[in-house]
């Protein structure tokens, strides 16, 4: 596999980086993965405005310019053998000595590489798949894509200790998200989702669902969803880089919206697959 570091494009044996560096030291920094469609990136230009606010949100200088990006992520996609992609890069605050404060005048990490896209199969994609639930008790900028994930790895822990997909969390009595994954709902015959604030990572693959959905004249509303309203809901979706739009038919092991995908997913799953290989607006 070749992979990029650092301005150079080498086998990913050869690629190697100082204990010393912050990401790996403190997880100081950022990461963001493009999915990729016949090698074609789906939504770089969107991928690349959350890694910019990504950045801001820690104070860390972008180290490239969207052109820059643009053009190191699809050399990356030529070097590789597989046409569909997951192209997934991190940027860190660089090699200092261990000290919490920022350093000065160090340049950043960054690492990029790129795996076949392992999208869903076509037997979760037409049975839905099993979740479990459980309370966020994350930190409060969810919104930032770092590399500091223990508390979504123990969540996604949660789900796999139970057989399950995914962990899909509520904090204070609302709906947020996953531990990898955007929760979606549909109630009353309208698409529902939490909003995109703090509290939630605003997902690329969210805001295409919800373009393609108003776009096909599918109602789709972003506000506060209570647990109640949640467990009363008709359909809940997980929507990600790598999980497309799926949905719910198992939650924490007793089936949920009649143990099959309700027939709004159908109508999403459909324009998902129709848009997913057009470039953006």
């Amino acid at each position: 596999m070749i992979v990029y570091l650092n301005g150079r494009f080498t086998p990913i044996e050869e690629a190697k980086i100082s204990v010393l560096d912050r990401g790996f030291v403190y997880g100081d920094g950022v990461y963001e993965l493009i999915p990729v469609y016949g090698r074609e990136p789906f939504r770089m230009a969107q991928h690349l405005t959350r890694l910019q606010h990504s950045l801001d949100g820690i104070r860390l200088a972008n180290p490239h310019t969207d052109a820059e990006w643009q053009s190191i992520v699809r050399t990356l996609i030529a070097k590789q053998p597989f046409d569909d992609q997951g192209v997934y890069f991190q940027v860190t605050r660089g090699v200092a000595k261990r000290d919490h404060t920022f350093p000065q005048g160090v340049t950043p990490t960054v690492f990029m590489m790129s795996n076949p896209l392992a999208t869903p199969s076509a037997e979760q994609f037409a049975n839905g798949v099993a979740v479990v639930t459980a309370e966020d008790n994350r930190w409060r900028r969810c919104d930032l894509k770092t590399i500091s994930l223990v508390g979504n790895v123990l969540m996604r822990q949660l789900a796999a200790d139970a057989g399950a997909i995914e962990t899909v969390m509520f904090r204070d009595g609302y709906l947020t998200e996953a531990s990898a994954s955007n929760v979606m709902t549909v109630i009353g015959g309208r698409i529902v989702a939490p909003p995109k604030d703090n509290l939630i990572l605003p997902g690329i693959t969210y805001g295409a669902a919800e373009e393609f959905a108003r776009a096909a004249g599918l109602p789709f509303e972003i506000r506060p969803i209570t647990r109640a309203e949640a467990f009363a809901a008709d359909e809940w979706w997980l929507s990600s880089s790598t999980k497309e739009v799926l949905a719910i038919t198992i939650v924490d092991g007793r089936p949920f919206g009649g143990a099959a995908p309700g027939p709004m997913f159908g109508k999403m799953h459909t324009l998902f697959q129709q848009h997913k290989q057009k470039p953006a607006h």
